[in-house]
């Protein structure tokens, strides 16, 4: 499968490392394909600059390191998905445009989406579903 991971996911899983989700990037990079976009990626390395600025070279390691599919996010997109914050609409159609089968996120706003050709799924729902 294609499965494609929000910012706060990937923040969450390089930054603050558990068991849990370590196991996540292991299921998602290594028994399928994962995804990142270039909009996910800049995101990431804008908020651990401004957050955890020390951090930057950890981030720099990390995605050198990790096997993923690096994906452009254009910046007009001719989809039409209601979303509440507007940032997130680069995300969702990323992910649309580039055949994601899922997006792993724990962003709320997209779980509230219906009738998307793709499975939304926080870390948590992943887990208990496909691990």
């Amino acid at each position: 499968m294609r499965i494609m991971l929000d910012t706060n996911v990937l923040l969450s899983a390089l930054l603050f490392p558990s068991e849990r989700m370590n196991r996540l990037i292991e299921l998602v990079a290594i028994e399928n394909t994962m995804v990142l976009s270039s909009y996910v990626v800049n995101e990431l390395k804008t908020v651990v600059e401004r957050k955890f600025p020390h951090k930057l070279d950890v981030i720099d390691r990390l995605l050198s390191i990790i096997s993923y599919e690096l994906v452009y996010t254009p910046t007009k997109f001719d989809l039409h998905i209601d979303i509440r914050d507007e940032k997130d609409y680069p995300v969702i159609a990323t992910a649309i445009l580039e055949n994601a089968d899922i997006l792993i996120t724990g962003d709320k706003d997209f779980t509230e989406l219906t009738y998307l050709p793709i499975e939304i799924l926080t870390p948590t729902q992943f887990l208990e579903k496909y691990a």
